[in-house]
């Protein structure tokens, strides 16, 4: 389709990057009604280029937040066995609550969603219905495409081929699983490389001992959510913001919100 060439214009969409590195805020759409095939092609083309995209001043529904991640893949379930959403009236969608009296923010450290499951959500899709006028706190985001990009090639050399183990256990209860997976993966879109890890999920690099597995996790962590390669998202009520779980970590601050709701979509 036309214009749909890496590199070229768009045509049905604006789209203002957030950062040199990851993010990007999408105008000149209502998600509140279905996309047209070159709008889907466009915001499918952003997402691969620029691994999260945020969308400003969209009211929208149940129905528009679950339209949204199906175009991309089915919606699936979280796979732990105590979450900290709750389940609303359409069971593809889960809300957030945290106000003044919370003691507890979802998410506040750097992960990728569910990185315990075997085959981890593709895509996650956050919507803020309500923010108090003082503002209620901002969401981070960071490239592993340009984590990895920035090792230098002797580390590249030793850490491909290495994998670990993601434990959900520790965050969502016994029962919630484990998984292994690349330290360094490829992504299967894109086929860009990048660093896959999680602050709290992720416990040991299986080939190392304990003591070097310890010092390279703590690096790779470190390393990952470096300044030069991440951002800040700074929510207003009926924001959206729509990452890629495969090349995109993130971490939240307190939000004070009466409602919001995210679904997480397709699968690797």
């Amino acid at each position: 389709m036309d214009g749909l060439a890496t590199g070229a214009k768009y045509q049905a969409i604006t789209v203002t990057p957030a950062s040199p590195s990851v993010g990007a805020e999408i105008g000149n759409i209502d998600l509140t009604n279905p996309l047209t095939d070159l709008e889907l092609a466009e915001i499918k083309r952003a997402f691969l280029e620029f691994g999260v995209l945020f969308f400003r001043d969209q009211e929208i529904s149940f129905e528009d937040h679950a339209r949204l991640g199906e175009y991309f893949g089915p919606i699936g379930q979280h796979v732990g066995v105590n979450v900290p959403s709750q389940t609303t009236d359409d069971p593809r969608v889960r809300k957030f609550h945290t106000d003044g009296s919370s003691t507890h923010v979802s998410g506040n450290s750097w992960h990728t969603d569910q990185s315990c499951a075997p085959v981890p959500p593709m895509a996650s899709i956050l919507y803020l219905h309500t923010v108090p006028p003082n503002s209620g706190g901002d969401t981070g985001f960071a490239s592993a495409y340009a984590a990895y990009d920035a090792l230098s090639d002797r580390l590249k050399i030793y850490l491909d081929g290495l994998t670990a183990l993601h434990d959900g256990r520790d965050n969502f209860g016994e029962g919630t699983p484990t998984a292994v997976h690349p330290l360094i993966c490829r992504h299967p879109e894109t086929g860009r490389k990048l660093i896959y890890i999680a602050t709290s999920f992720t416990k040991r690099i299986n080939e190392l001992s304990r003591e070097e597995s310890d010092m390279i996790i703590r690096y790779l962590l470190d390393h990952c959510q470096r300044p030069e390669w991440s951002m800040r998202f700074h929510w207003r009520s009926h924001s959206v913001a729509f990452w890629d779980n495969r090349c995109v970590r993130h971490r939240g601050s307190r939000i004070i919100c009466r409602m919001c709701g995210r679904d997480t979509v397709s699968r690797l």
